[in-house]
């Protein structure tokens, strides 16, 4: 190992837990610092699904001339806070012109090595820890009404062939076989195996971190406001007024990395993909699997005792209060996908998932100040990239060559 180093990771959420298990087992001494504490946000909030298939970002291509359909449609899964539109402007139209084949396949290219091996990813992060009993392999489905309506996909799924992804096709009876659970509107399933989910992600992070806390590691409930350097070195970070002396600092804290980035010198074009979802306790029924339905873009997936609903798309800033309409949409889509199911009751959570303009995480070294790194930015994929994201870190601060081309995803493209 390279000489031992106190780390300060700022955000306890998937990204940050992960980067501290791996620098823990590199034998460094870590400091977990976070404004609520590990395992809250989006990282408690998520669909729960290892996605590896998920390299599609959100722009493809036509996205253009959807969009204000979809935002006029209440039964589409985009929403917008019309007065946040005048600040959302300037980053929305950048975010839009990556809305073209070249870009996606270029975002595809870049997601892939992140979230490709999700699941052995988990099992090797959470290797001898109590978060283990929270991973369950599985298949993943995308549900689609038919033949033809899967067809119309046929951009994103070629791409994910050409990124070695293989699927079984289940039409009509033999997706029902499968999961008699779904309604015979739904005739057409593409089944992925060798995906995984976890059943509690919030419970599964606090796990990580308590892991972290009984090897030594400190988990400080604190907000940080800047990072300390002398003569172009981190010394330690400032938060609620104090220092707390490190040799390296990380920011890993989702959509509110923006402002401590920028102090950096990286100033990242950086929004608030608001995400809903809507959980369905003690149902009568359970999904076999977790699956995505294409006609809602919604995820149904299989937790501890509950079925979760997520997937909504909102743009609203990071302060104004939940809308009704998203979970509306989702009571809506459940009963029309699964409508035999009861449940007997219902839990809401809107929470802020990272969304940088070109869809890429940040990930490395800051240019010119020895011992700070970035890592966020994952959009709706972060607990499925999360592990190796961490990893990937650890390893670039032990001076180890990780096995990615990691320039893809360097801080430089956003140097001031």
């Amino acid at each position: 190992m390279s000489e031992k180093k106190t780390i300060a990771i700022i955000g306890a959420g998937i990204v940050g837990v992960s980067a501290a298990v791996w620098l823990q087992r590199d034998g460094h001494d870590v400091i977990l610092i976070d404004k609520a504490g590990p395992g809250e946000g989006a990282s408690h909030g998520n669909g729960g699904v290892l996605a590896s298939c998920s390299i599609i970002p959100v722009t493809v291509p036509g996205l253009l001339g959807k969009a204000p359909k979809m935002l006029f449609s209440p039964s589409q899964p985009l929403f917008l806070k019309w007065g946040y539109l005048p600040k959302l402007i300037p980053w929305l139209k950048n975010y839009l012109s990556h809305a073209n084949a070249n870009d996606v396949a270029r975002i595809a290219a870049a997601l892939a090595p992140i979230v490709g091996d999700s699941l052995n990813d988990h099992k090797a992060l959470a290797s001898g820890t109590a978060a283990e009993q929270w991973i369950v392999p599985s298949d993943y489905l995308f549900l689609y009404n038919d033949r033809t309506q899967f067809e119309e996909d046929a951009f994103g799924w070629n791409i994910r062939r050409k990124h070695g992804f293989e699927w079984d096709e289940l039409e009509g009876k033999a997706f029902h076989d499968y999961d008699p659970i779904f309604s015979p509107d739904i005739g057409f399933a593409a089944k992925l195996s060798e995906h995984g989910h976890i059943t509690d992600p919030g419970r599964y992070v606090k796990d990580l971190a308590t892991h972290v806390e009984a090897n030594g590691g400190r988990v400080i409930r604190a907000n940080v406001e800047d990072v300390v350097r002398e003569k172009g070195r981190v010394t330690g970070v400032r938060a609620n007024g104090e220092t707390i002396p490190c040799d390296t600092a990380i920011v890993t804290a989702g959509v509110w990395s923006g402002p401590l980035a920028k102090r950096l010198g990286i100033s990242v074009p950086l929004e608030s993909e608001r995400g809903y979802h809507l959980e369905l306790v003690d149902p009568s029924a359970m999904p076999r699997s977790p699956v995505m339905v294409a006609s809602g873009k919604f995820v149904a997936t299989p937790m501890d005792g509950r079925i979760r609903l997520a997937g909504i798309v909102e743009f609203g800033g990071l302060e104004a209060p939940p809308s009704r309409a998203p979970f509306e949409l989702m009571r809506k889509n459940a009963r029309a996908a699964f409508p035999g199911v009861t449940w007997k009751e219902e839990v809401e959570w809107m929470g802020h998932r990272p969304a940088p303009v070109d869809s890429i995480p940040i990930i490395g070294n800051v240019p010119g100040i020895d011992g700070a790194f970035l890592g966020f930015g994952h959009h709706h994929i972060g607990l499925t990239g999360g592990p190796k994201t961490g990893r990937l870190l650890a390893q670039m601060i032990a001076g180890r060559t990780p096995n990615a081309d990691m320039s893809v995803y360097a801080p430089t493209r956003f140097a001031t």
